[in-house]
């Protein structure tokens, strides 16, 4: 499979996101990081889109939910990149992933088997994160 990337036009929020994903026939992509638009579209989510008179994507169907638990987070400043990485790392090392959009807003995808409690790292680290919820 080969990562393209798309323009995917969101007529609710009425924004074009650009979004890199893994084709898997001409009208179906798989998801291979997370939309920062669409709170819908994390991490292994399939979906099918069709093209507008603007020649961008538009979604019409997810096929298929991701298989992560997603979470997003505001970052606050009072604490160094590194300091969050560590997290991000013990995710990556067990099959997760994270990313940081706009410097201070971290989404991660936690595998559904994760052998740590992601809430008791963060108080464990003291990391104050504020979890966003739509």
């Amino acid at each position: 499979m080969s990562e393209v990337k798309i323009e995917v036009y969101h007529k609710k929020e009425k924004v074009t996101t650009t979004l890199y994903v893994e084709q898997l026939s001409e009208n179906k992509f798989r998801m291979t990081d997370n939309d920062f638009c669409n709170p819908k579209l994390t991490l292994g989510t399939e979906f099918e889109t069709e093209i507008n008179d603007q020649n961008k994507h538009e979604i019409t169907k997810i096929t298929k939910e991701s298989e992560y638990i997603t979470r997003r987070f505001g970052l606050t400043p009072n604490h160094k990149e590194s300091d969050y990485r560590m997290l991000g790392d013990e995710l990556t090392k067990r099959g997760g992933f994270w990313q940081v959009d706009l410097g201070s807003i971290a989404t991660i995808n936690i595998p559904k088997d994760f052998e740590f409690d992601v809430d008791q790292v963060i108080k464990e680290l003291d990391l104050k994160l504020v979890e966003i919820t739509e």
